[in-house]
């Protein structure tokens, strides 16, 4: 049996499903932004997803890598401050890596993300422990990887074991972001405060653990 894999039609739907939760959640990600940033994390989040949603329908589901690249120039275009170019360069970083997929494998959106990481390490110049969106998403991707190497379930290969690595990395980002709270930041606009900026969780960090929460959730759905 092939191994589970994720379609374009589940990336749109994953989108489509980060769009839904950021709108839900953008009082919160203002919450924390407004502790330690601009206070406007969580309404650019909100509009940008809201803009890639909207052209979700005009997309060749056929080909990941482009509608990732489309989702990264989207949120580049859309969404304001530091979010847009890191946001963008995630996606579109991972898009690239997913050129011409019509499928991923555990293995490949591992690729992916990582690509899309390393995008924005050099795009931030952020490393883990500055208390940025690398805290959540370097733990998912490192959840993933272990998810390669671990034993099969007890029923064989399958959809569960998909599920199961997507919760891990969902579960790694939340840690991770939590993970930030006593941390100083030392990248954007939270460094301006040095050690002010410790006692509060980073809002990019928490708005990476929400989109990877909605890919764990709609692959399990």
């Amino acid at each position: 049996m092939p191994p589970p894999t994720l379609s374009g039609e589940d990336i749109a739907a994953w989108i489509e499903s980060a769009a839904e939760v950021l709108e839900r959640e953008k009082m919160l990600l203002t919450e924390l932004d407004a502790a330690i940033g601009d206070s406007d994390h969580g309404i650019n989040m909100a509009r940008g997803f809201a803009a890639v949603r909207a052209r979700l329908g005009g997309l060749d589901r056929g080909d990941i890598g482009a509608i990732l690249r489309d989702v990264g120039m989207t949120l580049l275009s859309t969404v304001g401050g530091a979010s847009g170019p890191l946001y963008g360069t995630l996606f579109r970083d991972a898009g690239q890596k997913a050129a011409g997929a019509a499928a991923l494998d555990l293995a490949a959106l591992a690729g992916c993300l990582e690509a899309g990481l390393d995008g924005v390490k050099r795009r931030g110049k952020a490393s883990p422990g500055d208390k940025t969106m690398v805290d959540a998403l370097g733990p998912a991707i490192d959840a993933l990887k272990a998810a390669l190497s671990a034993p099969e379930p007890a029923g064989g290969p399958g959809g569960a074991s998909l599920r199961d690595a997507l919760g891990r990395a969902a579960e790694a980002a939340r840690a991770g972001a939590e993970a930030t709270v006593p941390l100083v930041a030392r990248k954007g606009r939270a460094s301006y405060l040095g050690e002010r900026s410790a006692g509060h969780q980073d809002p990019g960090a928490t708005s990476c653990w929400l989109l990877l929460r909605s890919l764990a959730a709609t692959v399990g759905a």
